[in-house]
């Protein structure tokens, strides 16, 4: 709307800056609520292991006891704290899932940059191996590797690392390409500066933030596929806690005891949340 239009109709220029405002208050309060969810997940991965028995510690005597004040989350069917296990968990989770995200990511911009430094015909093949890759499912190539591996969680990171490069490479290419045609970009190749030191000192830092970006909201896309491939008994070898897994093992005994499923699907939920609410605030955040 042009200044014209707002002071020849102040009703509907009233509407916008209203319009503005409530969505400006919605990021805050989107943020407020992720900080929020993040601080909590801290405390869960952080304080208290400090505070609670060692996860894998049984006790057959007190299986499957509900919530009480010595155990705030009950027991599971082998008697060990559902909360130390949730808290353990949490490490194993999230960790993991940095961990990925920070892989992918990584890869997805040196292959994504590659091509706008060596020039068409590199372009052209990496572009072609970035569709292959990207017409196979995540989840389908992830399992694909992890047949080939076998479970366990280091082989599950690379498993889904290598299914969620393609996209980053994508994003990268895209961003890069954007960034070469910038006035910043043609001034420094207009003072003599020379190709390669163009791209590493400007393109490759923008593209980079450009996709660091994009890779904060993948990051609840890896929580979800990694709890999924868990819950199917691709993740963690027993008796090492992790959400996807401690749902699958509570799943048997959900009319006895649900807070064996209850609890690591809300660390799952509260985790996806906060990493969702945060990416958004970012994403909305004035540059």
């Amino acid at each position: 709307m042009t200044v014209a239009t707002r002071l020849s109709d102040p009703i509907s220029g009233r509407a916008g800056r209203n319009s503005r405002r409530a969505g400006r208050n919605t990021t805050r309060a989107g943020l407020v609520i992720g900080m929020v969810l993040l601080l909590a997940l801290v405390a869960l991965a952080v304080v208290i292991p400090f505070l609670r028995p060692d996860p894998n510690l049984t006790d057959y005597a007190a299986k499957l006891a509900a919530p009480s004040w010595e155990h705030p989350l009950g027991t599971d069917q082998a008697g060990r704290d559902v909360l130390a296990r949730l808290a353990a968990g949490a490490r194993v989770s999230l960790g993991t899932a940095m961990a990925v995200t920070v892989l992918s990511t990584v890869a997805g911009l040196v292959v994504g940059l590659v091509p706008v430094a060596a020039g068409r015909l590199a372009d052209s093949v990496l572009s072609r191996a970035v569709d292959v890759v990207l017409a196979i499912p995540q989840l389908v190539l992830a399992l694909a590797v992890i047949g080939v591996l076998g479970p366990g969680v280091v082989n599950l990171m690379v498993a889904m690392a290598l299914a969620g490069w393609a996209p980053m490479a994508r994003y990268a290419r895209a961003y890069a390409l954007a960034h070469v045609d910038r006035p910043f970009v043609t001034a420094a190749r207009m003072a003599g500066v020379g190709h390669l030191r163009v791209l590493w000192r400007h393109v490759t830092p923008a593209t980079t933030l450009s996709v660091l970006s994009v890779a904060t909201l993948s990051l609840a896309e890896v929580i979800i596929g990694l709890s999924g491939l868990s819950f199917l008994g691709l993740g963690v070898s027993p008796p090492t806690a992790e959400w996807g897994q401690m749902v699958a093992d509570g799943r048997a005994y959900l009319s006895q005891a649900p807070w064996l499923v209850i609890a690591p699907t809300a660390a799952i939920v509260a985790s996806v949340g906060c990493v969702s609410l945060l990416a958004d605030a970012i994403k909305e955040a004035p540059r």
